[in-house]
């Protein structure tokens, strides 16, 4: 399968490439500097430079055939749901996108544990569940991850719906690699299309 990585220079923009090359599928990834993407070069990797605020520049990579994974994270307020917009406005086949548990569908079901998250998202929140929305709308899979770890994948590892999710734990951190086990499953064999799906440590 060839997928395309948006915000591929990141922590778990990397992961996603690198497991998704691991798996053998090939890759086009997508950074505003793709020098930032710190992976040695292979056959089935192609380093593409675009800009989320640029929507031209996603459009001339993505397309009608394209299964897009998205890493892009909240650097600053507006970059989601621009990014959203430029994704959705090149059409592709499939979105699976990266966002938090807790904020806009998933925040009934993290309760009250979850206002720690949404303190420190302050004017980044609204932009979060925004884009979110948009992805979702579009038939897209929001994957909605508690705290990041570094850690490598973890072997117990599972994903639900927010019909199983449980209460969010500022303690129960999910490591990147697994995150990204997770969207790349959700990319072979499509499970939550339209929906947010959690993904969990073992």
């Amino acid at each position: 399968m060839h997928l395309t990585v948006l915000a591929a220079s990141g922590r778990t923009g990397l992961a996603l490439t690198r497991q998704a090359l691991r798996r053998g599928h090939t890759v086009t990834a997508i950074a505003r500097d793709p020098a930032r993407i710190d992976l040695p070069g292979s056959p089935g990797l192609t380093k593409v430079a675009g800009d989320v605020h640029d929507p031209a520049s996603i459009a001339a990579i993505v397309g009608a055939d394209s299964v897009v994974l998205s890493a892009l994270g909240t650097d600053q307020a507006g970059v989601l749901l621009a990014g959203a917009k430029a994704v959705l406005a090149a059409g592709p086949r499939r979105v699976i996108w990266l966002g938090a548990y807790g904020t806009g569908e998933s925040a009934a079901a993290a309760g009250a544990g979850a206002s720690v998250l949404v303190r420190l998202l302050g004017d980044r929140l609204a932009d979060k569940v925004a884009a979110d929305g948009a992805v979702l709308a579009a038939g897209g899979t929001v994957f909605h991850a508690g705290v990041l770890g570094d850690g490598p994948e973890d072997p117990g590892r599972r994903t639900v719906g927010l019909d199983a999710a449980p209460p969010f734990d500022l303690g129960a951190k999910v490591s990147r690699e697994s995150v990204a086990a997770a969207m790349l499953d959700e990319a072979e064999s499509p499970r939550f299309p339209g929906a947010v799906a959690l993904p969990l440590p073992g």
